[in-house]
């Protein structure tokens, strides 16, 4: 079992749009992408990233978001998963934005499982998720959490059975926002937070979003601030744990890289 980073392209916008506090003069890079987990019994792949089709993709996000940020393309997480020759058996959906779903374009085939929340969210024709529907929905699968209580979350689905792969709800910024907890053979623990925060500071501070990048992009400001705080004091109580947001370069670049996983 091992854990790798899939980048797929990276956006650029002030770094006081990411958390409250940041430098509004400061660039921060937003790497886009997936996570890949591998297991024994099925590879996950976490968020699509940037797709084939993104130049399409990102114009079907409000145009005040497209003149705060500016975005570079990458490798689609599809064609890097077909020429490493590691197959999947779902991706797994941290929330159903466009940046997050845009490479589904290219897993044709691949299940898709979400949050009923989040899969009635796509449903609801919210703006947020415009991309999705377009995409299509047919692949999409809403999971059970009936594994009980899990790291101070109510309800978790443990994927394996094995406790390696724990999924939690953490509605706030989409009301079927997701957070996977990952521990590998050796020891190592991750919490993949999604856009619970775009940059570590979010969580480290905890200090929630720009007011206007909250306003554009969180479903509910009040309860993302309330996740951060979980999420703050969960670090706190386990130093071990590492916890990637999915769009801080800066911890994505000390991850795994695709290479290491070999075919499978």
């Amino acid at each position: 079992m091992s854990l790798h980073a899939v980048p797929t392209g990276r956006m650029f916008a002030r770094a006081a749009l990411a958390y409250r506090g940041g430098a509004w003069d400061e660039e921060r890079t937003f790497v886009i992408g997936s996570i890949l987990v591998r297991h024994p019994a099925g590879n996950l792949l976490f968020d699509a990233g940037f797709g084939a089709n993104v130049d399409a993709h990102f114009k079907t996000t409000p145009l005040i978001a497209q003149w705060l940020s500016r975005y570079q393309k990458g490798q689609p997480a599809g064609q890097q998963l077909k020429a490493a020759g590691v197959p999947l058996k779902a991706v797994v959906l941290t929330h159903a934005h466009w940046d997050h779903v845009s490479g589904l374009a290219d897993l044709t085939g691949v299940p898709v499982w979400l949050h009923a929340q989040e899969q009635a969210f796509v449903a609801s024709g919210d703006a947020a998720t415009a991309l999705a529907r377009t995409l299509g929905t047919a692949s999409y699968t809403a999971l059970a959490f009936d594994s009980g209580p899990y790291m101070g979350f109510v309800t978790s689905k443990d994927v394996f059975g094995d406790g390696s792969v724990v999924l939690v709800p953490a509605p706030g910024h989409t009301p079927g926002s997701l957070v996977a907890f990952v521990v590998l053979p050796g020891g190592e623990r991750y919490a993949l937070i999604g856009d619970m925060a775009w940059q570590m500071e979010g969580v480290d501070g905890p200090a929630p979003k720009h007011w206007l990048a909250s306003r554009l992009a969180d479903a509910d400001g009040h309860a993302t601030l309330a996740m951060l705080q979980k999420m703050h004091a969960l670090k706190a109580a386990n130093p071990q744990l590492q916890v990637v947001p999915a769009h801080d370069a800066r911890v994505w670049d000390r991850l795994p890289g695709l290479a290491a996983a070999g075919p499978k």
